[in-house]
Formats: structure tokens, C-alpha cells, sequence
């Protein structure tokens, strides 16, 4: 019965017939409030991990390195006044959004959403260095590196600091990451940072952002050849 029902259901939502149910067809099984909740920031993206690590904490009120329910709740509101969807939305209909969200993107159950769940919600346009010159597959030139400089330098300040390197991090961390929290990232900033000349003012140079990248595309050329 199961077997058949799950067979119903696929052919009732899979739209691409790829076997998967993905966030637009799961948005169909959604009443309207909750389906246009999730497809906002699809429809429009943030414009980099940046923008992401700005927005991570504003809503991280307590720093617990997570957002919890009533954290998720405030953001949702703050969605929907920027939508102009919904200008005055009752207490107990943001409850009842914030649980359906959870629902959706809490994916290890426990109640609140850590870094990767909530960048699932919160999507970026392109996570740049997924590109193929970063892989290996082409040369890196100086110009490849300027353009990811200025992605992530914001402020134009001539360095990579606080939220931009947060950005910068989480991206990389995607890479070799599916799931991780602000605890991943917290290490994997002291690793990263390790080998590098690293100043104590919390900020990464043109010169340290090359030693980086030239290190990602030469690790991705050298397990290029163990991949079938």
C-alpha cells in the first residue's frame, strides 16, 4: 500500500519526473501563505553568502549559533513586510508559519535551524567558487581572483573582514560540506586561517584570499584523476 501510495504521490507532484520532490513542487503541498513563504527567496536570491552571514546575525539575537523558533518567527515577519505581502499578520499565524518552515528545513529535527538548514531557506544566486576554474579545470588568472575579491569585499575597503569573511568561509565550506552549523565553520576558519601570514585583526588580504584559491584549484586538479 505504502509502495502504491508513494507511486500516486510522485506522479501527483514530481513535475520533472526526476524522482525527487523538489522545493517548487513541495511549495504545491503548502497552503498559499506557506508556499509563497518558501518561494520568496527562490525567486529572489540573496546576492552572496555576504548578504547571507549579514542576515544570519541579525536573526541570531541570542549568538547561540543557531536560529531558534521565536528567532525564525521574527525573520518570517520581517519577510513578509518586505514582500508587502502581509503588513499585519496575527501572533498565532507566524506560530503556525515558523512551525511549517521548521518542518520543511529543520533536517536533523531538533527544533531550530543551523547554518546549512537556514541557507536552504535563505539561497544565494551562485555560490562562485563552485565555478570549474576553481576546480582545476582551466588556469586561474589574476583576473578570476580580483572578480572573487570584489564578490566578497563588500565595502570596498581593500580586505575580506567580519560578515564578508564569514561569507567567503561559508562558501568554501559548502564545497567539502553538505551539513554543518556555526561550530563547523567556527573550525574550519581556524584551519583555513592556520597556514596562512593570518593578522590578528580578523582580515584576509588579496594576497592571502590567492594563497587560498590557488590552493583550492590545486587540490581539485590533483583528485580530479582518482574521480570514475
Amino acid at each position: 500500500m505504502l509502495v502504491e501510495l508513494k507511486a500516486c504521490f510522485m506522479e501527483a507532484y514530481d513535475d520533472n519526473q526526476d524522482g525527487k520532490i523538489d522545493i517548487r513542487e513541495l511549495a504545491q503541498l503548502l497552503p498559499m501563505e506557506e508556499n509563497f513563504l518558501l518561494l520568496f527567496r527562490f525567486d529572489n536570491p540573496l546576492e552572496s553568502s555576504v548578504e547571507f552571514m549579514k542576515i544570519w546575525r541579525e536573526y541570531d539575537t541570542d549568538g547561540s549559533g543557531f536560529i531558534e523558533a521565536d528567532e525564525l518567527k521574527n525573520f518570517l515577519r520581517d519577510l513578509l513586510k518586505e514582500a508587502k505581502k502581509i503588513n499585519d499578520v496575527s501572533e498565532d499565524k507566524l506560530i503556525e508559519y515558523t512551525d511549517t518552515m521548521l518542518q520543511v528545513f529543520d533536517s536533523n529535527k531538533d527544533g531550530r535551524l543551523q547554518l546549512s538548514e537556514m541557507a536552504k531557506l535563505l539561497p544565494v544566486k551562485e555560490n562562485f567558487l563552485c565555478r570549474q576554474v576553481f576546480k582545476g579545470a582551466t588556469k586561474l588568472t589574476k583576473d578570476d581572483i580580483e572578480r572573487v575579491f570584489s564578490l566578497y569585499d563588500r565595502d570596498n575597503n581593500g580586505s575580506i573582514e567580519n560578515e564578508e569573511l564569514k561569507g567567503f568561509l561559508k562558501d568554501l565550506l559548502e564545497l567539502v560540506k553538505k551539513d554543518y552549523d556555526a561550530q563547523d565553520l567556527l573550525e574550519f576558519e581556524e584551519t583555513i586561517l592556520q597556514g596562512l601570514e593570518y593578522s590578528s585583526e580578523g582580515k584576509i588580504s588579496r594576497k592571502q584570499l590567492t594563497m587560498i584559491l590557488l590552493a583550492l584549484a590545486k587540490h581539485n586538479q590533483e583528485e580530479e584523476p582518482a574521480t570514475p
